[in-house]
């Protein structure tokens, strides 16, 4: 499946295949909120272990992980679905005479356990008869039992179901009254209680909380039959029910009435606003093609950011392993040797996955490293990659970079996306001062259609708001628009960023990748940024 296809399903039984987790058993809402005993997961834990050990592995890791996720979905006056679901196993993965091996049970008693374990021994040594190079694992030191918890204020596992569609019938509400034809509003939330334990001495405790509240609001000329939609601008987030509490505090006045929002989102004032402006677009001229300096709001660079910059610094994607389905990377490793260009010298990209509030914050990755920030791109400069425990020496790197990921207890983890963020500019700037120096540009909100090639080299994107700038001032909504761009001179053109007061962040609420596939959540920051001479097109069907 498509990334893109997320927010074109119509029900909720393709959704389950795309979130982590995979297809699990339905329960009742107030299973939710239960938890397994860390001591019965430590001592599942040691029988995987003891046999991996026995059966002659070097090394083993054990990951036990409970995985829930609610979704509620609605339509104007209609609650179209409500699903619980609980999905939990062992996934057991083991390095023995040089190759990986993994193996994984559904059900959690020790003779189960130690099978696979056993199982997982059985399939790495069958691998490293037919593999030319053996494993080479950076060293990481054991922790001990440790936990880590998503700061949240609120489980949203624990509000009740009716709180929750009071809500998304109480904003389907305020955007018909506000002009909208038809509003589908959705609320997603998910916990991935997660233990891992390995070989090197440790036991990782952990409770993952994610939650997104998308809609789409579509308005009507009901004369000429001409429809326009708007999206919600709000970005999903590693936060608990808190994150739908409005707060004054976070919220962003931006040029052109357009509302933004920080760590709070007030999802009813958003969907009044989008058929506001979803009835502006139906009137909006076609934007006229041409070069112009644009002006990119967080909630539009960050995929941006993710396809151009997050993808392919993937050290496996460099490497040619993703080939065959996602594709490879213009990066190579000889750029980052030779100093390469990736952007003006105003650019920088950090990975991290510590940010409090992202989609990608945990404490440590699945193979129990503890995380930490890295620079990628510093002063427009190419510097590194993103690697696993495997793939750290062919960095010439010490240690993993902590960015190993598996979306359930079935799947073997490996290398995924952390959060990606470009950095805040370091000279005072807001948002209307940009714009101020803007004499032919435009404004862009909001994600929308893209297309990229294979490489990540040449890239197109659209998106949900677009406004166009006259020396120095919003002139007014134009329509059908989308810049064309190459990675190395898109970020090149990047002339100005605003400064941290306007640091926000977007996400992506999954991200696929892997054969099988596997889905993953993350976050990308950024300020409003302004970039230079870009090519648009417009993508109506006539003008």
């Amino acid at each position: 499946m498509r990334r893109r296809d997320f927010m074109a399903l119509g029900g909720i039984g393709l959704g389950s295949l795309l979130l982590p987790g995979g297809i699990g058993r339905a329960i009742a809402a107030e299973e939710l909120v239960s938890t397994l005993d860390p001591a019965v997961k430590k001592r599942l834990a040691d029988v995987g272990l003891q046999a991996a050990r026995d059966g002659g592995a070097g090394y083993c890791d054990v990951r036990i992980g409970r995985y829930l996720r609610q979704y509620v979905m609605t339509r104007e006056t209609q609650v179209e679905n409500v699903v619980n679901e609980e999905s939990t196993g062992v996934g057991i993965r083991v390095l023995a005479d040089g190759a990986w091996g993994f193996a994984a049970t559904n059900a959690l008693d020790p003779d189960s356990v130690a099978a696979a374990a056993r199982q997982a021994v059985g399939i790495a040594k069958a691998n490293a008869r037919i593999q030319a190079t053996p494993v080479q694992l950076a060293p990481v030191a054991g922790v001990g039992e440790v936990a880590w918890r998503t700061p949240i204020a609120r489980n949203g596992m624990a509000v009740p179901v009716e709180d929750k569609v009071a809500l998304l019938l109480d904003v389907n509400a305020a955007a018909i009254a506000a002009g909208a034809d038809f509003v589908g509003s959705r609320l997603f939330l998910v916990n991935e209680q997660k233990y891992f334990a390995s070989t090197d001495g440790s036991y990782i405790d952990q409770d993952v909380h994610r939650i997104w509240a998308p809609f789409t609001v579509t308005a009507i000329d009901k004369v000429s039959g001409k429809f326009r939609t708007r999206d919600g601008l709000s970005a999903p987030m590693g936060l608990g029910y808190e994150y739908l509490t409005p707060d004054p505090a976070q919220r962003f006045d931006l040029p052109g009435g357009v509302v933004a929002y920080g760590r709070a989102y007030d999802m009813r004032e958003d969907a009044v606003a989008a058929a506001r402006q979803a009835r502006e677009k139906l009137r909006a001229p076609s934007v006229q093609p041409g070069r112009y300096d644009l002006v990119l709001d967080p909630s539009n660079l960050f995929l941006t950011i993710h396809e151009n910059v997050g993808h392919p610094l993937e050290l496996d994607r460099v490497l040619g392993y993703e080939a065959n389905y996602a594709g490879t990377s213009f990066a190579t490793l000889d750029k980052r040797d030779a100093g390469y260009r990736w952007g003006s010298e105003i650019v920088n990209f950090v990975a991290d996955k510590t940010q409090p509030g992202s989609l990608g914050a945990v404490g440590y990755d699945d193979e129990g490293v503890r995380c930490k920030q890295w620079d990628l791109v510093k002063d427009g400069i190419l510097v590194d990659y993103q690697a696993t425990r495997d793939q750290a020496h062919l960095l010439g790197k010490a240690e993993s970079d902590g960015c190993s990921y598996a979306d359930a207890w079935s799947s073997v983890q490996f290398q995924r996306m952390p959060n990606v963020s470009l950095s805040p500019g370091r000279s005072p700037l807001t948002v209307r001062e940009m714009i101020a120096g803007v004499e032919r540009g435009l404004y862009i909100h909001g994600r929308g259609s893209y297309s990229i090639d294979q490489q990540r080299y040449n890239a197109q994107f659209g998106g949900q708001l677009y406004y166009e700038i006259r020396d120095g001032e919003i002139a007014g909504m134009v329509e059908d628009a989308a810049y064309q761009i190459r990675t190395p001179e898109f970020w090149n053109a990047c002339s100005a960023i605003c400064d941290a007061r306007d640091y926000r962040l977007g996400g992506s609420f999954f991200d696929g990748k892997g054969q099988p596939g596997q889905a993953s959540a993350v976050s990308h920051g950024a300020a409003t940024a302004r970039f230079d001479g870009i090519n648009v097109i417009n993508t109506a069907r006539s003008l």
